[in-house]
């Protein structure tokens, strides 16, 4: 048995970038920010911020362009994949991203809380 989830609770380090497929279906690509402090043996304290790259694939990546921006908090459920690609110079790079089938939005302006939850079955056309 193997497993591949992912649950991720950031905030978007900038605006969703919406881009559609051939066929018409949305992809949203965005980047959220998970922080992690603790105290070190001297007692001082450390934080440390790690940024997850995110896809969110049909109606679902619409709505992430739509709802979401810059520094608002997010819930991502997911799966982690590697993907590769040539570069402009012919170099091979890896991109590690996590695909979404679950967003709910977080938080929200003006000091409302917004909670707003979508599931999708992680299309990838």
């Amino acid at each position: 048995m193997s497993v591949n989830k992912v649950i991720l609770i950031g905030n978007l380090g900038k605006d969703p970038e919406v881009r559609f497929t051939q066929t018409g279906s949305a992809v949203a690509n965005f980047s959220i920010a998970t922080s992690e402090q603790w105290n070190d043996r001297e007692g001082k304290r450390q934080e440390r911020t790690e940024w997850h790259n995110i896809v969110v694939w049909g109606k679902q990546g619409e709505l992430c362009g739509q709802y979401l921006s810059k520094g608002r908090q997010v819930y991502v459920e997911g799966s982690i994949r590697t993907r590769s690609y040539d570069d402009k110079t012919g170099t091979k790079r890896y991109v590690t991203e996590i695909v979404a089938q679950r967003i709910r939005f977080l938080g929200g302006g003006g000091g409302t809380r917004v909670a707003t939850e979508m599931d999708s079955a992680g299309s990838d056309d």
